[in-house]
């Protein structure tokens, strides 16, 4: 009889894991975000929710054409789905602000029916975000689930790994993925 493979679900606050890796990416390297998922996913069967939001195209067009192909490009990994959710707009003087918003209670939505429907066997939530943890709780203790936070130093909450039943330092995960990479390529000629 064939053994049933590990049901894991991956949830990424789009916004938090964006400021996460934009320094990285400033720096020339590229986030390659399947192989985060795989290495996450260790050969197991995976299906990853994406919170984000469009940007405003009346503040910056080229970057809302090079956002909306982000997306576009994001939809084409396999079991990934992109949860759009609302932007809103905060007037600050004669500047604007945005903010993403929805995209936690979307979230902590997907992740309790995801629970309900037996979708999963393992959370993996990628955020840093203790608003959380009460969600953690009713998963792992009414519905058996075991989660994790797949979290980056600067944007984590310490409360929230402490919630989970693991963590995953995505710097190091990101860092072995660049490490890869670089090992790859052909050693640049000396001058």
């Amino acid at each position: 009889m064939e053994e049933k493979k590990e049901r894991v679900a991956i949830f990424i606050d789009g916004s938090n894991f964006y400021h996460s890796t934009k320094n990285i990416e400033a720096k020339g390297y590229k986030i390659d975000l399947k192989r985060i998922i795989d290495e996450l996913a260790r050969a197991r069967k995976v299906e990853t929710f994406y919170y984000t939001a469009l940007l405003d195209p009346e503040y910056n067009l080229e970057k809302y054409k090079e956002h909306k192909e982000v997306i576009e490009d994001l939809k084409k990994i396999p079991n990934f789905k992109v949860i759009l959710c609302d932007m809103r707009k905060i007037n600050i003087g004669k500047k604007y602000q945005y903010e993403v918003k929805g995209d936690d209670v979307y979230l902590a939505h997907d992740l309790l029916i995801g629970a309900f429907d037996d979708l999963y066997d393992v959370a993996i939530i990628a955020s840093g975000d203790a608003d959380f943890i009460p969600v953690i709780n009713t998963l792992r203790k009414r519905f058996k689930k075991r989660v994790g936070n797949a979290y980056f130093r600067r944007t984590s909450s310490f409360k929230l790994r402490q919630a989970c039943n693991f963590s995953v330092n995505m710097n190091m995960v990101v860092g072995k993925l660049l490490e890869k990479e670089n090992k790859k390529r052909p050693a640049s000629p000396k001058r």
